[in-house]
């Protein structure tokens, strides 16, 4: 069954420093969608061990299964419009709506 349209939780505003968890989640799909969240347009890396040379600045983690994106301290940096992405390769990914975060 194709993934159905993602609800996204995404805080309207947020303070520098503290702990912020983004959520998308939809409950249609079979097999179990995967989820992939991005900013102002942009794919998130999904960050994987401690983090390479090339993505030095990822301060989240992203859990593709679960679909949270969880900022351990945000930044002012984090600043942005976010949303997702559902797959399960069955019929088109459905995205949710997208939502600005101010930090």
């Amino acid at each position: 069954v194709a993934p159905s349209t993602p609800v996204c939780e995404v805080p309207s505003s947020a303070m520098t420093g503290t702990v912020v968890e983004l959520s998308c989640k939809e409950t249609e799909g079979s097999p179990p969608s995967q989820y992939q969240w991005y900013k102002n347009g942009v794919a998130l890396l999904e960050k994987t061990g401690t983090g390479s040379a090339r993505t030095p600045n990822i301060t989240y983690t992203m859990n593709k299964k679960s679909g949270t994106l969880l900022f351990n301290t945000v930044t002012k940096n984090d600043t942005g419009d976010y949303f997702c992405e559902a797959s399960n390769g069955i019929g088109l990914s459905q995205k949710c709506l997208v939502k600005r975060m101010q930090v």
